[in-house]
């Protein structure tokens, strides 16, 4: 008997060093490669008191890319789904859109006939489907639908489609004085109905895409009416632009994943002082989807160039992440 009590005595010893090994890696989702080598040396030496390369915790902004970076943004960045919905949920108040492109694709079935037009075509469905009702009534749409909606591919909840190692990293970043803000050419109203309670960001650190606003008196009280004209497009060379006019910090650590987020890491490398810019490379076909330098939507190929002249951190989602998406609930 004493020899099984001490058996037992040794293996829950045993277990409660591995918990407690787990408890102490800030990054569990991430192998133990040169990229989390990277990002926790970074974090270690801008929060080492006494250092030269201290950063204060006012200083420690860190921005992310939301499709793609925090996210699956395969095969079509969340808000266009979202669109593409609402486009259905509203014909019956339009009987015209069966005969105008490019809703009459769309109420046909055919998703690829509706985005034949392009750029010009889903700004008409994004103006026709976010305009003309206040913002709280966006929001209320907004966090209805997120509620459900789900994957074509995976069938899991859109917020079940969140990159695990990066909520893992924002947790990690957070935990040590960095304030952490969502950059994105996704539209601003549409990320902040969910980006707290999926990432724990709140709605004044996001910064994206937005339209313009009226202000009404609506039934006796003030409103916000969206409108259907673009006020700030938060892609490229915009991106350093919603830091500077929305933060007003440059940031010191930034993340992306496409050449729609190089102007943001060149703007985070060029600042004084330690910087870490970190691109997440979509390696993996068989967890995700693969793709970088050709793909005609979300193209890397300029910032992969540009990561190795500059050392720039690239995580190979392939071989640098034990986990992609958070265990299905």
């Amino acid at each position: 008997m004493k020899t099984i009590r001490s058996r037992f005595a040794l293996l829950a010893t045993a277990i409660a060093g591995l918990a407690g090994a787990q408890a102490q890696d800030p990054l569990p989702s991430w192998n133990d490669t040169a990229p989390k080598h990277a990002i926790v040396a970074f974090v270690g030496k801008v929060t080492k008191e006494g250092s030269a390369d201290f950063v204060p915790p006012a200083e420690r902004i860190a921005t992310f890319d939301n499709d793609g970076t925090l996210w699956c943004e395969k095969p079509l960045p969340v808000q266009i789904f979202f669109i593409l919905d609402r486009v259905r949920a509203l014909a019956p108040q339009h009987p015209e859109w069966k005969d105008r492109e490019p809703f009459a694709s769309l109420l046909k079935g055919d998703l690829q006939g509706s985005l034949s037009g392009g750029e010009p075509a889903l700004l008409e469905m994004l103006a026709a489907t976010h305009a003309g009702m206040t913002t709280e009534e966006f929001e209320k749409i907004v966090k209805d639908w997120i509620a459900t909606a789900k994957h074509p591919a995976t069938k899991r909840l859109f917020t079940g489609m969140v990159y695990q190692p990066m909520l893992e990293l924002l947790a990690y970043l957070r935990a040590n004085g960095f304030k952490t803000f969502i950059v994105s050419g996704g539209g601003v109203e549409f990320m902040r109905a969910f980006a707290e309670k999926t990432y724990g960001i709140p709605p004044e650190q996001v910064v994206g895409s937005s339209g313009k606003l009226q202000f009404e008196m609506k039934d006796g009280k003030p409103a916000l009416i969206k409108l259907p004209a673009l006020n700030f497009n938060d892609d490229k060379e915009g991106k350093p632009i919603g830091i500077q006019t929305y933060i007003g910090r440059r940031p010191i650590a930034a993340f992306g994943n496409s050449d729609g987020d190089l102007q943001m890491l060149q703007w985070t490398g060029a600042g004084s002082g330690p910087r870490f810019a970190l691109y997440v490379h979509h390696t993996d076909a068989v967890r995700e989807f693969a793709y970088d330098r050709h793909d005609p939507d979300q193209k890397l190929d300029k910032g992969l160039d540009e990561a190795a002249a500059k050392g720039w951190t690239v995580v190979n989602m392939k071989d640098d992440w034990k986990n992609i998406f958070p265990a299905a609930p």
